[in-house]
């Protein structure tokens, strides 16, 4: 069994529509995981009462007011029923094989961190969350949604007891996510991708909830001190640097030079499309026209 834990914002205008989206999503998860909405924010607490859900009110913050990720993590885990925990931020949609994934790689490995590249989607309205919503959702995903690449992590779950000391991150500013992937690798962890078997689905919205908007939340005072507790130096830790993969017949297999691998593709990339665009364009070779 699971618990999800999360921290919702306030359950205004878009932020509370995708969020409500999410919620219910997981609750549709088989079997119904435990989940925690941490925090009191307005709304939090009449959510939680709608869909039988558990809220821990308190939660430490910051000089600015925002929530940190090690109280967080700490009181989650403490009031967890079972020892597979989630954190999943509040816009995150979780469809079947999400759940199944988690007990694929639960029932083989004793340790582990689970992440997933994120697909955004552009939803604007409530899901209707009647038969075939999720089918409808993977189509939508399909044709409309766009991957996030190798930083788009927005998921992560692990055994208790896998994050015993947390630096102080200011939640929902950056760096903290992939700090959860470098600490898990140097504790030998291994930490498994689902992105080809359970890709999540994060409802786009803007910033507006947070004080400054979106140059906050990328470059403001919290997020540079989060990069210094993170290590330095950006994207150092990513989905570039998972130790497995789950694949599509639920064997978990060993991933080899990733990273590497990326590498290679993006000087390819620079060398073959960007340094040659004057060329290409002087010969009338758009896009289009050389790709074909």
């Amino acid at each position: 069994m699971l618990t999800i834990f999360s921290m919702p914002k306030a359950f205004r205008g878009h932020i509370g529509i995708i969020q409500r989206n999410a919620i219910q999503s997981w609750t549709g998860l088989s079997p119904r995981p435990e989940i925690i909405l941490m925090g009191s924010d307005e709304g939090t607490k009449e959510i939680a009462e709608e869909f039988t859900l558990r809220n821990i009110t308190e939660v430490a913050t910051n000089a600015h007011g925002t929530p940190l990720l090690n109280d967080l993590f700490h009181k989650a885990e403490g009031a967890a029923s079972y020892d597979i925990l989630c954190y999943v931020n509040a816009d995150i949609l979780l469809l079947k094989e999400f759940a199944t994934a988690v007990q694929q790689v639960s029932a083989t490995l004793a340790r582990f961190l689970l992440v997933s590249e994120r697909i955004n989607l552009d939803v604007s309205e409530p899901i209707a969350f009647e038969q075939g919503w999720e089918q409808a959702l993977r189509d939508m995903a399909k044709m409309r949604g766009q991957r996030c690449g190798h930083t788009g992590i927005d998921v992560f779950v692990f055994p208790r007891q896998t994050y015993a000391k947390i630096p102080d991150f200011g939640l929902g500013r950056l760096w903290f996510d992939q700090w959860l992937i470098k600490a898990a690798l140097q504790s030998g962890i291994p930490v498994v991708d689902l992105s080809n078997v359970a890709p999540i689905i994060h409802q786009n919205h803007d910033y507006n909830h947070v004080p400054g908007g979106a140059d906050q939340v990328w470059r403001g005072k919290e997020a540079e001190y989060n990069l210094r507790l993170y290590g330095g130096i950006p994207h150092a830790f990513t989905l570039l640097d998972v130790t497995h993969k789950l694949a599509l017949d639920g064997r978990i297999r060993r991933v080899i030079l990733r990273r590497r691998a990326a590498k290679a593709r993006e000087f390819a990339w620079d060398l073959l499309v960007r340094r040659t665009a004057r060329v290409r364009s002087a010969f009338g070779l758009r896009p289009k026209s050389w790709q074909a």
